[in-house]
């Protein structure tokens, strides 16, 4: 519909009417089309929130704002028209082109938030029964992203009159330039590539190197550079370039929590350690949190300088570091009651100093006299 059959359905003579009034008209009918979308937008979000289908939901949400601007982009684009063609001035004619990146703009933006939706669905064990690993939801958003940037870059530079054949062929030859003098850059890019397609560790996890002085949890992957929380709560920073020459160890992936211990006793209870041995054995394989299926050793293994050794080697149930503590805590205080209930104790260390019998004698006198006196 034009503006005079708008005019003329409204019942009105455009003669009668000054340019400032329809634009008046316009930007009023633009504000209740945008109240009334909003209305129905809600109202038809509240009725697809009720179904189980999460991605109705999430395409409502990312396209609430969008298209709310999206009409006020039309409304004002035309009250322009309107003023340009009464006024004549040439501000108002780059309002077409305006139009034209304003749509890309939101249509970028609309996909944007959708993938973001997306992305949080995908990883929510409320919202998925078997959610996706988080890491790879990730790496997959963002390359989505970053494709949706760059398709509406080249679509917005081909509004504007550049030839886009041209813009990748200089892509193709800057490319090779930028290669040689980001190289550090490139490096760190394929390091987050490996780290999201190998996936060694991913968000959350407790990972550490030998290597190097890196311990901490992950909490985020980018792809330049990954987000450890140390222990101490500080923030390291590690280029991805990293961890394609260092070996990373895992602890949050391990199966179990090994307890290994060397216990000694006194000599003097060296007919107590094969029974004492037998009763720490004994009660491994009836404690509750010891895991039976993995490999158990109780053994006597050395004479020490002070003390006759045994080693307890078991692994816990539980992966868990506060759980791990409180199991060890409560094998080693058992250990202890075990050895004192066969009348025997934990050494110490010890010496002892032999005396030729000449000293002995001298100090013998000594004593003597001195109880004389």
């Amino acid at each position: 519909m034009s503006w005079n059959e708008f005019i003329s359905w409204l019942g009105v003579s455009e003669g009668n009417l000054h340019w400032v009034v329809k634009v008046f008209i316009v930007v009023f009918i633009t504000l209740i089309l945008n109240y009334i979308l909003i209305k129905l937008i809600n109202r038809f979000g509240n009725q697809l929130a009720k179904t189980k289908n999460l991605w109705d939901d999430t395409l409502i949400e990312a396209g609430k704002r969008p298209l709310g601007f999206l009409v006020w982009l039309i409304g004002l684009s035309w009250a322009a028209e309107i003023a340009q063609k009464e006024t004549g001035a040439v501000i108002f004619e780059a309002v077409d082109m305006i139009r034209r990146i304003g749509v890309v703009a939101l249509m970028t933006w609309f996909v944007l938030r959708f993938v973001r939706g997306a992305e949080t669905i995908l990883v929510s064990p409320e919202r998925m029964k078997e959610p996706m690993d988080k890491t790879t939801v990730m790496a997959l958003s963002k390359l989505l992203r970053t494709s949706i940037v760059i398709t509406a870059t080249l679509v917005v530079m081909q509004t504007f009159g550049y030839s886009i054949s041209g813009v990748l062929a200089f892509g193709g030859i800057g490319g090779i330039a930028i290669g040689f003098a980001a190289k550090d850059l490139l490096a760190n890019f394929f390091g987050g590539l490996m780290v999201y397609l190998d996936r060694p560790f991913s968000v959350g996890d407790w990972i550490r190197s030998p290597d190097k002085q890196i311990e901490g949890t992950v909490e985020h992957i980018g792809w330049r550079q990954t987000c450890i929380r140390t222990f101490d709560k500080r923030p390291l920073y590690v280029p991805n370039a990293t961890f394609t020459t260092i070996a990373v160890e895992n602890p949050s992936r391990m199966s179990h929590r090994r307890i290994y211990e060397t216990i000694g006793v006194r000599y003097d209870d060296f007919t107590k350690v094969a029974v004492i041995v037998d009763k720490v054995k004994e009660m491994l394989e009836k404690h509750d949190d010891i895991d039976q299926t993995q490999t158990m050793i109780v053994n006597f293994n050395a004479f020490a300088a002070s003390s006759l050794d045994f080693f307890v080697y078991t692994f816990t149930k539980t992966t868990n570091w506060i759980e791990y503590h409180h199991v060890k805590q409560d094998v080693l205080i058992r250990i202890m009651d075990i050895i004192k209930e066969q009348g025997a104790d934990v050494a110490f260390p010890t010496r002892t100093v032999h005396l030729p019998d000449q000293i002995k004698l001298a100090q013998q006198i000594e004593m003597d006299s001195q109880s004389i006196e």
